[in-house]
């Protein structure tokens, strides 16, 4: 079977040479080619596809969840793992809305690394495979949300389950700057009715909150934010 290819694109040599020297000990990857610079990644993406990306935030020329369309528009099968000391709210948002498959902060072991690596590696096979898919497989591939709804929440009324409820929290924990009913309904797959009686009902838990913001036209948003 083919080496997994992988392309490393981190501004700092060093760091660099560790996420390499670290995939050398990890059987079945190799890595085809570095960049220190969001436009060496480009042109090396004009060239071929690799199978994964180790991408770091700060680059010299571009952010690198700002590089994540540009990537996907030369290279769409490529998976991307960010490699980063980035914690910042918006950053973290936009990875995981643009389905970036791990998200790793420095300083990070060799184990943790290849605890990602591994999982990346099974699903990039189970993929590959041309047969019927078990729950377990799939489920594998889409896990679960790993946040709950708090044990004190009272039993969920009529009409909200707890399932798109937790789907819900997790969206509204990643967005910084609130969500409107519809953003929210349109972004997890639920009309805007619905994504709106689950906010409400999280504001009379006092799990979230709401504003009102004035645009330049037009009436004002009513939006959610998660209560910390």
């Amino acid at each position: 079977m083919n080496d997994i290819e992988v392309l490393v694109i981190e501004d700092d040599v060093r760091v660099a040479d560790v996420h390499c020297r670290f995939l050398e000990k990890i059987e079945g990857f190799t890595v085809i080619a570095r960049a220190n610079t969001g436009e060496e990644a480009i042109d090396w993406l004009q060239s071929f596809s690799p199978h994964l990306i180790l991408l770091d935030v700060f680059l010299p020329d571009i952010l690198g969840v700002d590089l994540i369309d540009k990537i996907n528009e030369l290279s769409p099968t490529s998976s991307i793992i960010l490699i980063t000391a980035a914690t910042e709210a918006h950053i973290v948002q936009k990875a995981y809305l643009k389905n970036v498959t791990d998200y790793i902060l420095k300083p990070f072991t060799f184990d943790q690394l290849k605890e990602s690596i591994e999982k990346f590696r099974y699903k990039h096979l189970l993929l590959q495979k041309n047969e019927k898919f078990t729950q377990e497989k799939i489920q594998y591939l889409w896990p679960k949300a790993t946040l709950t709804i708090p044990q004190d929440t009272p039993l969920l009324p009529k009409g909200i389950d707890s399932t798109t409820m937790n789907h819900v929290i997790n969206y509204l924990s990643t967005m910084e700057d609130g969500s409107t009913a519809e953003l929210l309904g349109r972004n997890i797959g639920v009309s805007r009715s619905t994504a709106r009686r689950y906010l409400e009902f999280l504001v009379t838990q006092k799990q979230a909150y709401t504003e009102l913001t004035y645009g330049t036209v037009g009436r004002p948003e009513r939006r959610y934010f998660i209560s910390k």
